[in-house]
């Protein structure tokens, strides 16, 4: 369903309809993974802060996903930026392997019992066939495509690209140990099919079989996939991901001679396209809608229909780190539109797999924290100086969810499960143009459930609830903020209930629960018995 056909099913009074007796497959914790350019934000202070809380809120590990861990440099991170200075060379062209900078990234995952998502790239200036210049000084207002630079193309030397993945891998075995790194994904580069590669696609495909073949020698069980190709409702990105699928089964390997090369599971990326339009921030689902279902109906025409998909950027549109000064589209980021619209399209995205008969294993929100910048800037981040955005609470709310999805009657802005004792249902007012209007009234009528008396708490993001973007403007909107300042942001910036936990009496196995719901509110009711 498209994002005009979710804003089109606005009544004035909704019924909708769980049946607790029909509880379907397991819940699918598809959402627990995040990522973000930046690798050297990872262990900076708020960086710590936000993953830590991400840890906190998902029943299972959480995958995590950067860019740049094996970028040249000094490990100071910017916008679009970072390093880790993994490979050099000596003066007579041997390698020299410091893993210093990429252990302090995964340390600080694996501490919080989190697991890198670990994406193999960039080109180590040592490497490169076109090294200068490499670093790029790209900011907001500046031309995109200036971030393109000698990261991002192919090695002067396979053979030796392999050898530091084989190094990476082996490592990673000695530090972390074999059954730890066995549960990790390895992704090969990212987005290759536009400017993040400077190759061909036969040579990223010579580059995934070098990949593939150094992980598996250093460690047979390790997971392997890719292309982390950008969203294949463009039909140039279709093709590229439809190619590489048909080169793992049946090409050349051209590390090994032989017929096909290893994938254990697939990765394109998916993404929406709002625009400012007559003063207004208009969203826009329809692309990233179509970009996932179209992945996956290429994933299940191939020979590898079952793999596991993992859309490694899944989001509303395309720069996290362009902020609404120069991107008024963007302004989305900071209140109450990104959480409705992320819990609309997660949720449409986990109703398309369960259609079309595909394995999602993982939907990436490409959003984490950017150190350092302003205060509610309109970047595309979880949480702005250590203090929670009202898009986070949305990702609490699916982490409290237990047990089997259950399908709702009626209005189709829903999210169900359930488990023995317990029963969740997520509800949002979403609607494509970010104007002050009417919310709705909605009633959630439960059947067959198998107590006569059960514990409602109501959990609620809004204007004034989960909501620190609110609280911040309240003050004046100050970037120079207080000690006490912080503590009321940071407390506002947490998932609140709505009212006190109530008892209810169960007739005949049903119940009824009124429900108003704001404009792009998200409200999660929660049943106890």
């Amino acid at each position: 369903m498209g994002a005009s056909e979710i804003g089109a099913a606005r009544t004035e009074d909704t019924t909708i309809t769980i049946d607790y007796a029909a509880q379907g497959r397991l819940l699918n914790p598809f959402w627990a993974c995040f990522g973000y350019d930046e690798p050297n934000y990872t262990y900076g202070r708020d960086g710590k802060k936000l993953l830590s809380e991400l840890a906190a809120l998902s029943p299972v590990p959480v995958y995590v996903r950067c860019h740049n861990l094996l970028t040249s440099g000094d490990g100071k991170p910017s916008l679009k930026w970072g390093s880790t200075n993994a490979y050099t060379e000596d003066t007579q062209g041997h390698p020299v392997y410091d893993w210093h900078l990429v252990d302090s990234i995964f340390d600080t995952y694996v501490s919080r019992g989190m697991k890198p998502l670990a994406e193999i790239g960039f080109m180590p200036e040592a490497l490169s066939t076109h090294p200068y210049p490499y670093r790029h000084y790209w900011h907001p207002g500046v031309a995109y495509d200036s971030i393109y630079t000698g990261w991002a193309w192919p090695p002067s030397d396979y053979r030796k690209w392999g050898e530091l993945v084989r190094q990476w891998v082996r490592h990673s075995v000695q530090r972390y140990g074999e059954k730890e790194v066995a549960s990790w994904l390895w992704e090969v580069w990212n987005e290759p099919n536009i400017s993040y590669w400077k190759g061909t696609e036969a040579e990223y495909f010579t580059l995934y079989d070098y990949t593939a073949e150094a992980v598996k020698s250093a460690l047979p069980s390790a997971l392997i996939g890719g292309p982390a190709s950008t969203g294949p409702g463009w039909n140039k990105a279709a093709n590229w991901l439809q190619d590489f699928l048909v080169h793992c089964h049946e090409g050349i390997n051209a590390a090994t001679g032989k017929k096909g090369a290893p994938l254990d599971f697939i990765s394109y990326h998916a993404k929406g396209s709002p625009r400012f339009v007559d003063g207004h921030v208009r969203m826009n689902m329809n692309p990233q809608l179509a970009d996932v279902s179209r992945g996956f109906a290429i994933v299940k025409a191939s020979s590898f229909g079952q793999l596991p998909i993992y859309i490694t950027e899944c989001d509303p549109e395309g720069c996290a780190a362009c902020g609404m000064a120069t991107n008024p589209e963007n302004a989305y980021r900071n209140g109450t539109m990104y959480s409705s619209y992320t819990a609309a399209s997660f949720t449409r995205i986990a109703d398309l797999a369960d259609s079309m008969g595909v394995n999602l294993a993982g939907a990436m929100s490409w959003s984490f924290e950017f150190e350092g910048q302003k205060w509610f800037d309109g970047l595309r981040d979880l949480a702005t100086n250590g203090v929670d955005k009202p898009v986070l609470n949305v990702f609490r709310m699916f982490g409290m969810m237990r047990g089997r999805r259950i399908a709702a009657g009626g209005a189709g802005d829903v999210f169900a499960a359930a488990d023995k004792h317990s029963l969740w249902v997520m509800s949002w007012d979403y609607t494509d143009d970010d104007l002050p209007g009417e919310g709705q009234q909605r009633r959630i009528v439960v059947r067959n459930l198998p107590a006569k008396k059960v514990k409602l708490m109501e959990f609620l993001i809004d204007e004034n609830h989960s909501n620190a973007y609110t609280a911040w403007k309240k003050m004046g909107s100050p970037q120079a903020v207080t000690e006490a300042q912080y503590k009321e942001l940071e407390a506002a910036g947490h998932l609140q209930p709505a009212g006190t936990p109530v008892t209810m009496e169960v007739k005949d196995g049903a119940l009824t629960i009124p429900l108003t719901l704001s404009r792009q509110a998200v409200e999660l009711v929660q049943l106890e018995f």
